[in-house]
């Protein structure tokens, strides 16, 4: 029971320290790793991937977010995708808690039986993520995301991504 109560209390003080960290003015680096088999869609085996971002806090709790990122698929057929996009998140409750919007331009080189093609893809998507503070500006950041490809639905990705984000504070 005394174990409960101290995590009770340690919990607190974490949504605490949280509390005002997602106000208007500062700005927001970040990188993740997706893949190694977090997520799944119809066309892939072996994933790794990772991305980084940049935004800022134009509103309290509203982000503009900017995006880079690659990706590997594949064993023997393999695809190379290499995406920009935009986004924005809303931090639904000032401990972290957030909802995540973002549109991608896709562009990727597919090795399929020897033949090597190119296509290119917009993707949609969103996530839900939480943002744990691990002192006053670094969070540990995992995410549930879906993509929709309007490509072909068997790109359509639903997966789990972490990362680490840097709040950069303006005092």
């Amino acid at each position: 029971m005394k174990k409960k109560i101290m995590l009770l209390i340690a919990a607190f003080a974490m949504t605490m320290a949280a509390n005002a960290q997602f106000q208007q003015g500062k700005g927001y680096i970040g990188a993740s790793l997706t893949g190694l088999d977090m997520h799944y869609n119809g066309a892939d085996k072996f994933n790794i991937g990772v991305e980084a971002k940049g935004g800022y806090l134009f509103m309290d709790n509203l982000m503009g977010l900017a995006f880079t990122s690659y990706e590997h698929k594949g064993h023997k057929n393999t695809t190379d995708r290499f995406m920009i996009g935009v986004g924005g998140r809303y931090y639904i409750i000032q401990n972290g808690l957030y909802l995540g919007v973002n549109a991608k331009y896709v562009h990727a080189a597919q090795k399929v039986e020897g033949y090597k093609t190119h296509y290119n893809d917009v993707m949609p998507g969103a996530e839900v993520g939480y943002a744990f503070y691990i002192n006053r500006s670094v969070t540990i950041e995992p995410a549930v995301y879906y993509d929709q490809s309007f490509k072909k639905s068997k790109y359509s990705t639903v997966g789990l991504k972490v990362g680490i984000g840097i709040y950069l504070f303006d005092d």
